[in-house]
């Protein structure tokens, strides 16, 4: 069964073609509607890549350069030949609780709830648009990032705010990085060889964006992520938890408007607002160099984590692993070191050999004698999102 599996931005489209579960083909179509646009294409069996640099104005004229690509590369004669295609899609809101297939209800609902993902989520709906317009025979699947989220109970979810607008504008926690929770968190309960219905978890979703989720029973049942995807973690440029009275002081002294306070908070924040960095290898060599800023902003970063971890301890009424993924998560020793040293006190072990080790493969890295297993679970939210579509498509 081919399915393509597209997670459109405002500027670009990543995209990965499955054949049965297996990627055949992955690609990049970046600066839409910028200068220096392209469209990359790599077949994944042979190592062969192909690259077409040309201006594109939209999201349709990139998609069908690819189908061009696809055809030259002799991987897909046209996207009509799909079984299907499975979008990633950042927010269903209320209504949108569960993953489904796309049709004018849909649309209209994603598109209704941009206001709470004006970044991504108009992005998304115009990769949709797109595809049903270039192949309107093969069937479209919304993949919520919220999904994995949506049966929280309503005492973790509520925020304590009059009533009402919860009513009215349905603010609430929806929390993010579902897609890949879910996935790692199944993972790591079939490396365990333990049944996802009874396996309890602390998965920590680290990269530029992060989050952490507790899971009760193959279930989320808290997540640090909130209405946006800015509440919870300190990450490469959101502040995540502040105290949210300092907002309206820094617009008052700073003169600044809302839109502002939102760069601010989303995109000048987080590590970078602290050291000038996002990236955590660059932390890591400033700190080498002595900086000092870079040692504290990642000291902060371990820190919130660490909290978050142990408040979700506190909920779980047993936790049969810790999960790092995400760029940061399998590939920071350092943070997962640091981080399992401040939660040694609560039977966390790591072996710091293990932990060193380089590898692309799902691992344990705890000690023997550690009470709770320490996990690097690689993700792939597109795997996921491929069976999701598969599932759908075919009930």
């Amino acid at each position: 069964m081919k399915i393509l599996v597209l997670n459109s931005g405002s500027s670009s489209i990543k995209f990965k073609l499955f054949d049965n579960e297996v990627v055949k083909a992955s690609g990049l179509i970046e600066k839409i509607g910028e200068n220096g646009s392209r469209v990359e294409l790599k077949n994944t069996l042979t190592g062969e890549e192909f690259e077409k640099k040309v201006d594109i104005k939209n999201h349709e004229e990139g998609l069908k350069i690819t189908n061009e690509l696809f055809k030259e590369s002799g991987i897909l004669t046209d996207l009509s030949e799909l079984d299907g295609c499975g979008h990633r899609i950042v927010h269903g809101g209320k209504e949108l609780s569960e993953h489904c297939l796309i049709d004018d209800k849909v649309l209209e609902q994603i598109d209704k709830v941009s206001i709470f993902a004006p970044l991504h989520n108009p992005a998304n709906l115009a990769g949709i648009k797109t595809m049903i317009k270039a192949a309107p025979n093969v069937k479209n699947v919304a993949v919520f990032d919220t999904a994995f989220h949506s049966q929280m109970p309503e005492f973790a979810s509520m925020y304590a705010l009059p009533y009402e607008y919860y009513e009215k504008y349905n603010i609430k926690k929806y929390g993010f990085h579902g897609t890949s929770h879910a996935y790692v968190s199944k993972k790591a309960a079939s490396f365990l060889n333990k049944d996802y219905n009874s396996f309890n978890a602390i998965s920590a979703h680290l990269g530029n964006g992060a989050s952490v989720c507790a899971i009760e029973n193959g279930k989320s049942v808290d997540t640090s992520m909130g209405f946006t995807p800015l509440e919870g973690l300190i990450m490469g440029t959101r502040c995540g938890d502040i105290d949210a009275a300092i907002l309206p002081f820094i617009a008052q002294t700073q003169n600044l408007s809302m839109q502002e306070i939102d760069t601010l908070v989303n995109k000048k924040s987080g590590v970078y607002g602290i050291c000038g960095f996002n990236d955590f290898r660059d932390i890591e060599n400033q700190i080498e160099k002595g900086d000092k800023r870079a040692e504290l902003a990642l000291n902060m970063f371990c820190y919130r984590l660490i909290k978050y971890i142990g408040s979700y301890l506190a909920i779980l009424p047993r936790t049969d692993a810790l999960i790092f993924t995400g760029g940061i998560g399998e590939n920071g020793n350092l943070v997962r070191k640091l981080v399992c040293e401040k939660l040694s006190h609560l039977g966390f072990e790591l072996d710091e050999k293990l932990n060193d080790e380089r590898s692309k493969k799902e691992r344990d890295i705890s000690k023997n004698s550690s009470k709770i297993k320490i996990l690097v679970i690689p993700t792939d939210e597109e795997l996921e999102i491929t069976k999701i579509t598969q599932k759908l498509i075919t009930k």
